[in-house]
């Protein structure tokens, strides 16, 4: 998992409630073996809605993504996030999310901040022209306007965004320890260590 300290640059003003996962990458796609190419299918039946934000050159490959209340609610797939991720988008900034979406977020590397409707309502306003600002150290949204949104998220989600630490990182981060341990074992239980073989 890619470490994520600082994410700036234009935002996708979405803005819209209860956005299910199957809005986010219907479920004809979910037939792939590979992450790569879902971005395409990010969105299907907005993008064919004339006028759609989606459509606009100017956020091609925003890393964020403003959003409405409710985000990701429905399906627990991962592929939502997968395809949030292709699309080059690595955040996502809402009111609220839904509790799996949120889950599969940060398991693939993506900072969901959540703050109040008014502050989504300012964004929104702000990114129809100029860039965002989030900050995951001092935990902030800010815009050159001056405008500075303080959000919260769970000390451990923050340290292993931080660290770019998925399950496996975090596992192996602690090598020395899991090898300290097998090597004990080894001493106490002699017997367990022994192969078929050998016994």
């Amino acid at each position: 998992m890619k470490a994520i300290s600082h994410v700036a640059g234009r935002a996708i003003p979405f803005g819209r409630k209860n956005v299910d996962t199957d809005v986010i990458i219907p479920a004809h796609w979910l037939k792939t073996i590979t992450r790569e190419g879902l971005g395409k299918g990010a969105f299907e039946a907005v993008k064919k809605e004339a006028g759609n934000v989606f459509d606009d050159p100017e956020f091609s490959g925003a890393p964020i993504l403003i959003a409405g209340d409710n985000f990701g609610c429905g399906s627990s797939r991962e592929h939502a996030a997968w395809a949030l991720l292709d699309m080059g988008v690595t955040s996502v900034i809402a009111p609220s999310f839904s509790d799996i979406f949120s889950g599969n977020a940060f398991k693939n590397g993506i900072l969901t901040v959540a703050l109040p409707q008014e502050a989504i309502d300012r964004l929104m306003e702000v990114a129809q022209t100029d860039p965002i600002e989030i900050d995951l150290e001092t935990q902030t949204v800010t815009t050159r306007f001056q405008d500075r949104y303080s959000f919260e998220i769970d000390p451990f989600r923050k340290h292993c965004l931080l660290g770019g630490l998925d399950e496996v990182g975090l596992t192996m981060a602690q090598d020395d320890a899991i090898a300290a341990h097998e090597a004990k074992a080894r001493d106490a239980l002699p017997f367990l260590a022994k192969t078929p073989a050998t016994i």
